[in-house]
């Protein structure tokens, strides 16, 4: 008995191995609505034998109560996991489901069809080696299935299988294959597209699902199960490209060991090869690549490793490993196209993370230079980007990073977008290329400094961040505050909202980008007036949190004061001494701040007033007092 089960565990410890050295290909399938991408994905498991008695026994139920085949099997249940999917008879989030066969390792995403899910592809795509588009033989190709090819090459897939599905449905016709396969061809080229294989097939009844179909003897082609299990995986190009190793953690267990750990995303390495140490420029030699069961004399692409250095050089998370006769570009602003995933419209100017390889840096989005229209290719003017928009754009990061353009390596050519308050995702992009001037301007040296500057005029520069509602008492407390600068002897300047408006923001409106971009200027301009020395006043409405965050970004510590003019917006509203409130409530003045545009309060502001307790001299007199307190003035 002991013999028995000690064969049945070396069959199982056999088996395991075997699974552990199989290629791992990610794929995705997409397509329109009801061409069958579930079905297909289901009969894969199926004919895999990937599925357990009790799952065909549940997959029978669910067919039975939602199925659409009359009874029969519905594969497409297998995958439509939602319970509003499973109702509608559609695809709404990416499933993903995991099937092996003698040969190879798969991971599929079924990716939904619908425009208003244009993100949830993305997802689902962005690691994927292989595309499997669908098409109704009855339909052709449609203007999502242009839509989708369009976003597939956009993310970088270059493998492509057409499947032409259904094909039972116009009797197996060899004339109706022909024709969708050469006009989707004629579309491809357009679009960079040219590795795809065209399978006709009825995933439904099996037809050409792992081979040959009695159907379709015209057709000479692999099966679809046949290209999966033979097509080159992605991880096999990388093995071939330059080395790239994105540090994620430096391992520092005891005094006598400093190690590099991260996964390859590109390239190969060994002892002894010579490395450059990314963006710092620093060149060595790998002195050891260290595993588990001991120093190995080799690794490649796609595996986890830790490596030492045969000097001591700086490299932390977020540096990048390249190979030293090949390295990365090293810049800190791009051109990229951005693929927007969130409600709130991504705005020029405002900050943002952007998070690229294992490296997170603040970075701030121009105005797009156009965006895509996904089902035309059209390139249409946009000042913003709303949910699941495209467009092309420069971005400018706060330091620089070591990078390749995304067509040639995915891992260090794409990043994410990350809000910096809610810590969210909010984009994803694919650099391009390094802007020019990211290489040709540099930072001038000045021998007169801020200090050099401050000390002449015997002061603490500082800025004086005024935030609150319209009709909040801003500007008046600020003018006070600011003649009583004046009477002590300080040099400063006020910048208001409404003069501002009249010379260097003349050009911006008051929609939610161009408030960004109001408060963007003012905070650059009061930095450089720091810089000369000054105390600044701002009085501005500044509703955003993020800009206000920005601005005290540019600053010092102790440099960025803020003052919350917390007023009720009731009692701003029956001062209305400008006529504003009445005219946002009457609709004649759109985005007002209050009414139909948002203020988000300050959460810790260095001083908070209250107009409605308190008159103008009070709160000023409060401020002095807070710039006495904090040694700005005596």
């Amino acid at each position: 008995m002991a013999h028995v089960s000690d064969l049945i565990a070396s069959d199982i410890g056999e088996y395991l191995r075997q699974h552990e050295t199989k290629g791992l290909l990610r794929f995705i399938t997409c397509g329109s609505v009801d061409d069958g991408k579930s079905t297909l994905i289901g009969r894969l498991l199926y004919d895999s034998k990937m599925l357990f008695e009790d799952q065909l026994a549940a997959i029978e139920n669910d067919s039975k109560k939602w199925g659409t085949q009359g009874g029969e099997i519905d594969f497409a249940l297998l995958v439509d996991g939602l319970s509003a999917e499973r109702e509608q008879g559609i695809t709404i989030d990416v499933a993903y489901r995991y099937f092996s066969t003698e040969r190879r390792k798969f991971i599929v995403a079924d990716t939904p069809g619908h425009e208003q899910y244009t993100r949830n592809m993305i997802t689902g795509a962005s690691t994927a080696d292989v595309a499997v588009i669908l098409i109704d033989a009855r339909k052709g190709v449609l203007t999502q299935t242009r839509r989708h090819s369009y976003l597939v090459s956009l993310i970088g897939i270059r493998q492509v299988v057409l499947a032409i599905n259904k094909m039972d449905l116009v009797d197996y016709d060899a004339a109706t294959f022909a024709r969708i396969d050469e006009d989707y061809r004629a579309f491809a080229a357009r679009i960079g597209l040219q590795q795809i294989t065209s399978i006709p097939l009825s995933a439904l009844e099996g037809d050409h699902m792992t081979g040959p179909s009695a159907a379709m003897p015209w057709y000479e082609g692999p099966s679809l199960m046949q290209f999966l299990e033979t097509c080159e995986l992605d991880e096999a190009r990388a093995q071939r490209q330059p080395l790239r190793l994105p540090v994620q953690w430096v391992n520092r267990p005891n005094l006598d060991f400093r190690g590099f750990c991260g996964q390859i995303a590109s390239g190969s390495l060994v002892p002894g090869q010579r490395i450059r140490v990314q963006p710092s420029g620093r060149e060595t030699r790998i002195a050891r690549i260290v595993a588990m069961e001991g120093d190995r004399a080799q690794a490649v692409a796609g595996e986890s490793v830790t490596i030492t250095l045969e000097d001591e050089v700086d490299l932390s998370r977020g540096d990048v490993v390249s190979a030293a006769d090949s390295p990365a570009e090293v810049a800190d602003q791009f051109e990229c196209t951005l693929v927007w995933m969130a409600d709130e419209p991504m705005l020029p100017g405002r900050p943002y993370l952007i998070k690229i390889g294992t490296r997170t840096v603040g970075a701030t989005v121009t105005e797009p230079k156009y965006k895509v229209n996904v089902n035309t290719l059209e390139h249409l003017a946009a000042k913003t980007l709303a949910l699941n928009e495209i467009g092309v754009c420069n971005i400018a990061l706060d330091r620089a990073v070591a990078f390749d353009a995304y067509a040639d390596n995915r891992t260090t050519g794409g990043f994410i977008v990350i809000d910096r308050l809610s810590n969210n995702t909010v984009g994803a992009g694919m650099l391009h290329f390094a802007l020019r001037r990211a290489h040709n301007i540099h930072l001038q040296h000045l021998d007169v400094d801020k200090a050099a500057r401050a000390g002449l005029k015997g002061q603490r520069p500082a800025v004086l961040w005024f935030t609150g509602l319209s009709g909040s008492g801003k500007s008046t407390i600020a003018n006070r505050v600011e003649q009583k600068l004046l009477a002590l002897g300080r040099h400063s300047y006020l910048l208001d909202g409404d003069n501002v408006r009249h010379g260097l923001n003349k050009d911006l409106g008051f929609t939610a980008a161009d408030r960004v971009e109001n408060i963007r200027r003012v905070a650059e301009v009061a930095r450089l007036m720091v810089d000369a020395g000054l105390i600044v006043l701002t009085a501005f409405i500044s509703p955003f949190r993020a800009e206000r965050d920005m601005a005290r970004a540019l600053l010092a510590e102790g440099e960025f004061i803020e003052v919350h003019v917390d007023t009720p917006i009731e009692v701003a509203e029956q001062r209305d001494v400008k006529g504003l409130y009445a005219k946002a409530r009457r609709g004649e003045l759109k985005n007002f701040t209050g009414i139909d545009s948002p203020y988000e309060a300050p959460q810790t502001p260095e001083l908070r007033v209250d107009t409605s307790t308190m008159i103008a001299e009070e709160a000023a007199e409060r401020v002095i007092a807070l710039l006495r307190k904090r040694g700005l003035i005596t």
